[in-house]
C-alpha cells in the first residue's frame, strides 16, 4: 500500500514568492551546449515567480522572420522549459507588433542552393522546434499582432491556445513559391481539421483574424490595445491550477487523441487516475478543498 504523504510532505509546496522566482529563473545560454547556430539574442525568454513565462522573437527589423539561428534559439527555449518547475504558462510573441513574417528572405535564398540532403537537414530544424513547442508541458499561448504567416502561422497552430488582436493577418502561402507547408502541417491539420488545411494550403489566401478564429487557428479575437488585459485575466485564472497535474491533463490529451477506446485504455487512463490521486499535488488539493481552504499552490 502507497504511504500517505506526511504534513511535512504538503507542507512542501508551499515556497515563498523568492524561492518561486529562483525556481523559475532561465539564464542564457538556455543550455549547457548551445546549438552552434543558436543566438540567444534572437529569442528572449522571462520568466515571473507566478509560473508565468513569455518567450519573445526578437527580429523586429525583419518583421521576427525564421532563419537557422533563431529557430535554434527558438528550440532551445521550447527545450528549457521541458524541465522548468511550477510553470504554468507560456506566451509566445513577436517583438515590435509582429508575430512572425515566415521565413528569412535570405535564409530562402540560400536554401534554394543546396541539395535535397542540406535542405532536410536544415528542415528537421524546425520540425524539431515545433515539436518542441508542442510537448512544453505548460498551456502555451500565441499572442498574435501584425501577422502570423507560413512557419509563423505553423508556431500559432503548435501552441494549445493563441489569440489574434483585430487587424491580424495570417497565410500559408509556399504553394505560391513552389513550396508545400511540411513541417508545419501536422500541428495546422490537429488545429483546423483536413479539410480546412487542405483550403488554406492549396488557396495559399491571406485572411483575418475573423476568418482565423471561424477556421480554428485562433480562439480569440481581442480589441486593439487589449493584450495586457488578457494576459493578466489568463494568468490570474490560472492560480489555482496545479502546475504538476495541468502537465499531467496535457499529456492526457496528446497520448490520448485518436486512439480506440478500448480495455487498453481503461486500463490506461485508470492508472493515470489513481496515480494522480497519490501524488503530492493530488493529495494536497482533495485536503484543501475537504478543509474548505485554497491548495498550497494557490495561496
Amino acid at each position: 500500500m502507497t504511504d500517505q504523504p506526511t504534513e511535512e510532505d504538503l507542507n512542501a509546496l508551499d515556497i515563498t514568492d523568492a524561492e518561486a522566482a529562483e525556481m523559475n529563473a532561465i539564464a542564457h545560454p538556455f543550455v549547457a551546449d548551445p546549438a552552434p547556430d543558436a543566438d540567444n539574442e534572437l529569442v528572449k525568454i522571462d520568466a515571473l515567480p507566478s509560473g508565468v513565462v513569455f518567450v519573445t522573437i526578437n527580429r523586429p527589423a525583419k518583421k521576427n522572420a525564421f532563419d537557422a539561428s533563431t529557430i535554434a534559439a527558438l528550440y532551445e527555449a521550447f527545450e528549457t522549459l521541458h524541465g522548468a518547475d511550477r510553470v504554468r504558462v507560456v506566451f509566445i510573441r513577436g517583438a515590435g507588433g509582429t508575430f512572425s513574417a515566415g521565413a528569412d528572405l535570405n535564409w530562402m535564398a540560400d536554401a534554394a542552393g543546396w541539395s535535397e540532403s542540406d535542405n532536410r537537414d536544415d528542415a528537421m530544424g524546425l520540425a524539431k522546434m515545433l515539436k518542441a513547442l508542442h510537448d512544453v508541458p505548460a498551456l502555451t499561448v500565441a499572442l498574435v499582432e501584425g501577422s502570423a504567416m507560413g512557419g509563423g502561422a505553423g508556431i500559432v497552430a503548435a501552441c494549445d491556445m493563441a489569440v489574434a488582436v483585430e487587424g491580424a493577418r495570417f497565410a500559408f502561402s509556399e504553394v505560391k513559391l513552389g513550396l508545400i507547408p511540411a513541417t508545419i502541417a501536422p500541428y495546422v491539420i490537429e488545429a483546423v481539421g483536413a479539410r480546412r488545411a487542405r483550403q488554406l494550403f492549396l488557396t495559399a489566401n491571406t485572411f483575418d483574424a475573423d476568418y482565423a478564429a471561424h477556421a480554428g487557428l485562433i480562439d480569440l479575437v481581442l480589441p486593439e490595445g487589449s493584450v495586457d488585459e488578457f494576459i493578466s485575466m489568463l494568468t490570474d485564472s490560472l492560480t489555482t491550477c496545479a502546475p504538476g497535474a495541468m502537465g499531467e491533463a496535457k499529456r492526457l490529451v496528446n497520448d490520448l487523441a485518436g486512439e480506440a477506446i478500448d480495455h487498453r485504455l481503461l486500463e490506461e487512463t485508470a492508472k493515470r487516475i489513481a496515480r494522480a490521486r497519490v501524488s503530492e499535488e493530488g493529495q494536497e488539493g482533495v485536503r484543501a478543498f475537504l478543509d474548505k481552504r485554497a491548495p498550497s499552490w494557490a495561496q
